[in-house]
């Protein structure tokens, strides 16, 4: 039975969160690790940072990438993370580059990046700066223009960036999830490709300026009317900056926000919030940066040349794997050396009477044997021995055994050597007798305090005159020795 007043400890049970699995639908889309190479810029890790902004929600947007990583690193964590594309942006001293890779055995595709713009600098140069947050939880849409012309390096460009995002499906999709667009479009005489980033609002048509403004949340001041009434019935009086074009709009197949109806028109408007590229495809490599390259941009190779350059990759990768096929056998060879040692050495396992021959060895180093030299000499003798004769010396004369499989040290410390006790007690106290009375607080170090008659002995040696005070007050010491004769 409990005592009274005494309180009951309840055991703490440790919550384990449960790991929820992701849906396939997330597993399956297209993810991106997007990193930044070659010299330090600013604007060039801001420019990533934007991109990263453009492939959210599917992209790692806060990942910390230093000088010390390599491409590899990111190779070998693109597989637990279903990463499926990378990019890389490439600073060096003549040009920027932009490189997109299908992981993880490409192909891959370089870009000369011309021009870009931050998103930071479009938004400041727009008239109504918009940014959404609740916009980059959703995928964008992909629009590529004028993709559809001559050429397999077209195709697969146009594939490769369709990829990047995951696929919509027109029957299921939801409209309120499509807040963004990025578009890409293909000038065929200059061969360059800009990339624009946009968000998009959906605006209802056909309505009071001022009932419009209060469905859109975009609610202006007041105070110049008296009544609700007013400001409904008086809405024309109201500015409105946005021009609505007919092509803009359209009939909605659903119900959204902000009094947008289906199968009624609305108005789709775009605002632009960065960044902005423009770039020319300049090679397609076959594998993974290193590869055979399938298209150039400026540099045309005859078919002995490129049948040339495949014997040299080919030899080049048979070497590799003799290389490493060489490294495994030398790696087994090396691991049944040490098994064989092991076995040798009693399997590198200690046995009980190992075991008890280290405890019978540490008992004979830890306390002082019976057969030591003193007691040699004495029984020898018959008489005991001056403690100088035989000091320091102390333990068994007879190494004991140690077993090979043990690595425990038995060999005992030196012992210390102390050379400055080189005077008796004697000496060392009429010392500090004969001494001035305020030198007795102090604590005498009997190894340092040496007697007269060494005092004597240095004066007569090096005729030493003491410390003498000169008139202008600083202490001289010297010692006379005599003069060398030529």
């Amino acid at each position: 039975m409990r005592k009274k007043g005494s309180r009951s400890r309840k055991s703490k049970v440790k919550s384990v969160t449960p790991v929820l699995e992701e849906p396939t639908a997330l597993k399956n889309a297209p993810h991106t690790f997007v990193i930044h190479r070659g010299d330090k810029c600013s604007s060039v890790t801001a420019l990533s940072r934007d991109f990263r902004h453009i492939m959210e929600p599917f992209t790692a947007t806060s990942l910390r990438e230093r000088r010390v990583n390599k491409i590899k690193d990111f190779v070998h964590l693109s597989g637990f993370f279903h990463v499926s594309h990378m990019c890389i942006f490439s600073l060096t001293p003549q040009t920027l580059s932009f490189k997109v890779i299908r992981m993880p055995k490409g192909p891959t595709l370089t870009f000369k990046v011309t021009q870009y713009t931050l998103a930071k600098d479009v938004i400041s140069l727009s008239k109504k700066q918009f940014v959404d947050a609740e916009s980059f939880q959703t995928a964008p849409l992909v629009i590529l223009n004028s993709f559809s012309g001559e050429g397999n390096h077209l195709k697969l460009m146009a594939s490769t960036f369709q990829n990047m995002f995951p696929p919509i499906n027109l029957s299921t999709v939801k409209l309120a999830s499509l807040k963004r667009c990025v578009l890409l479009s293909y000038n065929p005489v200059s061969k360059l490709i800009d990339l624009r980033h946009y968000a998009v609002t959906v605006v209802p048509v056909n309505l009071n300026k001022g009932v419009k403004k209060v469905v859109t949340r975009n609610i202006p001041n007041m105070a110049k009317f008296e009544d609700i009434a007013d400001f409904v019935e008086k809405g024309y009086l109201l500015s409105d900056s946005e021009f609505d074009d007919n092509e803009t709009h359209v009939v909605l197949p659903q119900n959204l926000r902000r009094g947008n109806l289906a199968d009624n028109k609305s108005s789709l408007r775009l605002q632009e919030i960065g960044p902005r590229l423009t770039m020319r495809l300049m090679k397609i490599e076959e594998d993974l940066l290193t590869g055979e390259v399938l298209y150039h941009d400026y540099i045309e190779k005859s078919a002995v040349e490129v049948e040339e350059v495949r014997k040299k990759r080919a030899m080049k990768k048979r070497l590799k794997e003799q290389r490493k096929l060489q490294q495994e056998k030398n790696k087994k060879k090396k691991e049944a050396e040490k098994i064989e040692h092991k076995a040798k050495t009693s399997g590198g396992k200690l046995t009980d009477h190992d075991r008890q021959l280290l405890k019978d060895a540490e008992e004979a180093i830890g306390n002082e044997s019976e057969e030591d030299d003193s007691r040699y000499y004495q029984e020898a003798v018959g008489e005991a021995p001056d403690k100088e004769l035989f000091e320091g010396q102390s333990g068994t004369r007879k190494r004991p055994f140690i077993p090979k499989a043990c690595q425990f040290s038995l060999k005992p410390k030196k012992p210390r050597m102390d050379k400055g006790n080189k005077y008796n007690e004697d000496e060392s106290e009429q010392h500090y007798r004969s001494g001035h009375p305020k030198d007795r607080k102090q604590k005498v170090n009997k190894a340092k305090k040496p007697g007269k008659h060494l005092l004597k002995h240095y004066k007569e040696k090096f005729n030493y005159t003491g410390r003498k005070k000169e008139k202008t007050g600083a202490v001289k010491s010297k010692f006379k020795t005599g003069k060398r004769k030529a």
